[in-house]
């Protein structure tokens, strides 16, 4: 019987749980999808050092899968209040009746069992479809082998999302069970009559207050976009954000108290239509969930920058490799380390790799019998120099005082590397970059880190004049240029100070480059190419001889699209169902109201209200609730992005407007998904007849 009773209310309530439904199948989907990615990454086929980076990415997904979790668990529990506070009355009616609170929590244990259950089926149907999608898109991002692919289903995933779900609903049976024997009949039958009252705030306080609050929020914006160089440590970021979230707090709570006495002030906007009736509305909503609303933007706002963020990171990252990676490898090794024996032995070196350390890469690998030339159809040998009379300090000149005061943690004594002019114009002729020329008298820096030129452009264009080797060198130019020499997916080239050829002494060669192509473009034949080279690790010869290292456009290649895959797809698990929950949780309290405020619209029915007036203004009232903590968070959103395009400008922000226009999506589609599904949910409560 109660099981009947149960199935009956879900299916005459299936409008109202629209949101609650779509809320649910996303979130299964969602967990399935992206703990199922170690099954479809089985049929792939890549190399080992992609697994691994494969097997890291899974284990990160699953620790995040935890704390998703508990948001959703949040979530659901959140869901079912409003559930439970629409269906007061009903409740009420069988207490009056002489059912029991046991029986009617028993009603409420079949539903919720009814709603798990089917949601489940739906949800993971979907994921399963979705992940077969999600398999391609991974297998593309690895550059994997596809002629292997086959649908895959995923127990463990499967497994995993059943028992997850199925403990987030036994605490939400526990919560409704317990929420039932502490209620009242009372309560129950009048609590549809009750309702928040607008209490108008002392205007003047809330003016003060939104004054104040803009202030704080600006100055928190200047911290993170002009003097975020300046933190001295990580911890130091906390006070931008706890000013940011305070102050968000404070507008909301200001608008709450100013919004509908600024409107009441334009008399002929206020009484036009149902504006007076929407205002108050609106109104009442946001005075009752300041701290909501502050939560709901602030989960915006990382949403926002969350996806921006990772999307930014992959697309630049797989740019890069074709621009910061021309050629096929890039081998170096430090010489003359007998120059500064401790620092070295500090960092680890033995004496006699010390003692040995006069050979160039060519020369290196010889001693290992290993004829690296034989494997390139081309290459160039290049050196950098470097001497403790031209730090980083000597070059900043008259300007280090200024910039050792904004930037306190910088090393200011750390020798700069120094490159004959000769040996970049081959480095740039090699990677297809500009070349340059220099009179006996100037020097030039090239640089592509965009921190670093920023702070050597100072110096530059101030041409401050660096002494080497008894010779000054002007500034040719009044700026850093675009170059590098290591090669990455990253710009990590702080600065490398070029010279006249002439002028250069040997004996400050500091380090060796063997640059070159691979006569073969076969990957398979690449790769064991560089795997003989690893295996050289494990010869004896290395307690005597340094090994060179080295950096491959493969190697690159593989790390960069393991890193950016891992990023995008924990960026995007977090993202989407931080938006989800944002715009769930939005929705839910709309539809709460508008089940509390059914007695309101059919007043404005008696009176002679049109229906089309009535629903403008249901929809106009929903859609402010919806956007103004979207606004907000728009507004943050501009200065945290800024904020980390400086952390990830090593990876570049080249691809910075695709990864918005691509996150602006997805929060029009899910957000905006959501608002239309709240209009239409909250249309049919208010229709409702008692």
């Amino acid at each position: 019987m109660l099981c009947k009773l149960s199935y009956a209310n879900i299916k005459k309530s299936i409008k109202d749980y629209a949101i609650y439904f779509f809320t649910l199948i996303l979130g299964v989907a969602i967990f399935y999808v992206f703990n199922a990615l170690d099954s479809q990454t089985i049929m792939m086929d890549v190399s080992t050092s992609t697994q691994e980076l494969i097997n890291l990415m899974m284990t990160m997904l699953s620790g995040v899968s935890v704390f998703v979790s508990f948001i959703l668990g949040f979530l659901i529990i959140y869901a079912s209040r409003f559930l439970m506070k629409k269906r007061n009355k009903e409740f009420g009616i069988y207490l009056t009746l002489g059912m029991s609170k046991r029986k009617i929590s028993l009603i409420l244990f079949f539903e919720t069992l009814f709603i798990g259950i089917l949601s489940l089926i739906i949800g993971l149907g979907f994921g399963v479809v979705l992940s077969q999608v999600m398999s391609l898109v991974v297998a593309n991002m690895f550059e994997a082998n596809l002629t292997k692919f086959t649908f895959v289903f995923s127990s463990s995933a499967f497994l995993k999302t059943i028992i997850y779900f199925s403990i987030m609903y036994l605490i939400v049976m526990v919560f409704n069970t317990y929420s039932v024997s502490k209620c009242k009949l009372i309560d129950l039958l009048n609590g549809a009559k009750k309702s928040e009252k607008v209490k108008l705030k002392n205007p003047y306080l809330c003016i003060i207050i939104f004054i104040i609050s803009v202030i704080v929020l600006a100055k928190a914006y200047y911290i993170v976009t002009h003097d975020f160089l300046t933190l001295k440590e990580a911890k130091d970021i906390l006070i931008p954000i706890i000013m940011g979230a305070c102050s968000t707090f404070f507008i909301f709570f200001s608008l709450s108290g100013l919004i509908l006495r600024i409107a009441q002030s334009i008399k002929k906007y206020y009484y036009k239509g149902l504006n007076s009736f929407t205002l108050r509305e609106f109104s009442s909503k946001i005075t009752t969930t300041v701290f909501g609303t502050t939560i709901i933007c602030l989960m915006l706002f990382i949403t926002i920058c969350l996806l921006s963020s990772c999307f930014t990171i992959k697309n630049s990252m797989n740019a890069n490799i074709k621009k910061l990676a021309p050629a096929d490898a890039d081998f170096s090794i430090i010489m003359n380390m007998d120059k500064y024996t401790e620092d070295f032995k500090n960092l680890g070196f033995n004496d006699l790799q010390i003692q040995n350390s006069r050979y160039t890469v060519k020369e290196m690998f010889k001693l290992y019998n290993f004829d690296i030339l034989s494997y390139f159809k081309d290459y160039i040998e290049v050196n950098i120099y470097t001497t403790p009379d031209l730090t980083f300090n000597h070059t900043l000149g008259s300007k280090l005082e200024m910039v050792r005061t904004q930037f306190p943690f910088l090393d200011y004594d750390d020798s700069e590397a120094i490159m004959k002019i000769s040996d970049y114009n081959k480095v740039a002729k090699f990677y297809g970059n500009k070349e340059y020329s220099l009179n006996e008298d100037e020097y030039m820096i090239i640089a592509d880190f965009k921190s670093m030129i920023k702070i050597r452009n100072l110096a530059l264009k101030n041409g401050e004049e660096i002494n080497l080797f008894e010779h000054t060198l002007k500034p040719k130019y009044k700026s850093c240029q675009d170059g590098f020499l290591e090669m990455s997916s990253q710009h990590i080239n702080t600065g490398i100070i070029l010279v006249p050829d002439n002028i250069v002494k040997e004996e400050y060669l500091y380090e060796n480059h063997l640059i070159g192509n691979y006569k073969t473009k076969d990957k398979q034949k690449i790769t064991k190419i560089e795997n003989n080279i690893n295996k050289l690790d494990n010869e004896k010869k290395t307690d005597t001889y340094l090994l060179p290292s080295g950096s491959t456009k493969l190697a690159i290649k593989e790390a960069t699209v393991g890193l950016s895959a891992m990023v995008t797809f924990i960026g995007l698990y977090l993202g989407i169902i931080f938006l989800i929950s944002s715009a769930a949780i939005l929705g839910l309290k709309e539809l709460s109201d508008a089940s509390d405020n059914k007695e309101r619209y059919r007043i404005l029915r008696k009176i002679g209200t049109d229906e089309k007036l009535i629903n403008k203004a249901l929809f106009r009232q929903i859609a402010i609730f919806f956007l103004l903590p979207l606004i907000l968070a728009l507004i943050h959103s501009i200065f945290g992005i800024m904020f980390a395009v400086q952390v990830l400008e090593v990876f570049g922000n080249e691809e910075l407007l695709p990864s918005i226009i691509t996150t602006a999506s997805i929060l029009v589609i899910i957000y905006g998904g959501y608002l239309l599904i709240t209009y239409y949910s909250s249309k049919n409560i208010i229709k409702e007849k008692y």
